[in-house]
């Protein structure tokens, strides 16, 4: 669809918007900049590390690390979407994108989004057949299964973004063009308008509202049954292992659907922009950077895999493995001599 087009045929001529960012205060400009190319970097590392670790080891070839490699690609996508703009605009001091640039961030920001909310209902569903039913596990959640809730999981979200887009864009912009944030998205973008917003902003909390609701309401209902199976385990052991299991990608669903209802399903104002903005950071920057963390931290078979990736690139030297074998042979001389000692006291 040629964006910019149609705004033309709507009575207006802008080509391009300017994004105020975060701060127009000239000395947090350099600042800024520092922290937010660290925390994109990191996002770069951490999740490009994951799927690299996830695809390099046999061990992690689960449908569990399948969803959680797709959720770092997809935590790359909208991150990458927001995130080099914001850095190259701190850096330049240049704040223009143009139109079609606008629609685009925004397109692929809101499909990456959504695609999270269905991933992380398709991982809660995933948790709750290994905890719930670890016996029919393989035959649960077989590659087929895994295929196509990852592919439907994408269509949905990029289905979501092609209709916000279109709604969004076929309004007209035809006072300010200084979009009060520091991307494209949906409330500074209503706001901006001099059309009628009321059908847009109600198709934004109808749709949004559905796919928040529906993946929420599936791992809502996955970890009512994980919890019920989880407390009839008589072992501690397996209670506290089959909840370690699901802990993160609790701590993951929690702090990602949290700043999604407060930002879309809130009455939009332009007092509550400056809000928006701080939770916008949260969700587009913030929780990229954080996944990959939260899901390794804890988690002893991506510390393994990483340990023997680290030793396959950098080998223990000849000298150490020397050292070693030494250890070993005296330590094993030494069990000798307090084995004939010991059998000599008996005699």
């Amino acid at each position: 669809m040629k964006f910019k087009l149609a705004l033309m045929e709507n009575g207006t001529e802008a080509t391009e918007f300017i994004l105020l960012g975060l701060t127009d205060d000239p000395h947090l400009q350099v600042p800024l900049l520092l922290v937010f190319l660290f925390i994109y970097l990191i996002t770069l590392v951490g999740n490009g590390g994951m799927m690299a670790i996830i695809r390099a080891d046999p061990h992690l070839h689960t449908p569990m690390y399948f969803f959680l490699s797709n959720l770092s690609f997809v935590d790359l996508g909208y991150s990458s979407a927001v995130a080099p703009k914001m850095v190259a605009a701190l850096h330049s001091g240049s704040k223009v994108i143009t139109y079609n640039g606008c629609a685009a961030q925004f397109f692929f920001f809101a499909g990456f989004a959504t695609v999270e909310c269905y991933l992380l209902a398709s991982m809660a569903y995933d948790r709750h057949a290994a905890v719930c039913r670890p016996l029919h596990y393989s035959t649960t959640m077989t590659a087929g299964v895994c295929a196509l809730l990852t592919a439907g999981s994408y269509v949905c979200g990029f289905l979501n973004a092609s209709i916000h887009t279109a709604n969004t864009f076929r309004l007209s912009f035809c006072g300010s063009h200084e979009v009060n944030h520091f991307f494209c998205d949906i409330p500074p973008l209503l706001t901006l308008s001099c059309s009628d917003t009321r059908i847009s902003s109600l198709a934004v909390f109808c749709v949004v509202g559905f796919n928040v609701f529906f993946t929420l309401l599936v791992i809502l209902i996955s970890y009512f049954f994980i919890y019920i199976a989880i407390q009839r385990m008589r072992s501690a052991e397996g209670r506290k292992k089959a909840f370690s299991t699901c802990a993160s990608h609790l701590t993951a669903v929690t702090i990602f659907y949290g700043t999604i209802i407060f930002m879309y399903l809130q009455p939009s104002s332009g007092e509550s922009m400056d809000t928006d903005k701080i939770a916008s950071v949260f969700y587009s920057v913030v929780i990229p950077m954080l996944n990959p963390l939260i899901y390794s931290l804890r988690n002893k078979e991506v510390k393994n895999a990483l340990w023997k990736i680290r030793n396959q690139l950098y080998p223990p030297s000849l000298s150490r493995q020397r050292e070693r074998a030494s250890v070993s042979r005296k330590g094993a001389e030494g069990e000798r001599i307090l084995s004939r000692l010991y059998a000599q006291h008996r005699a």
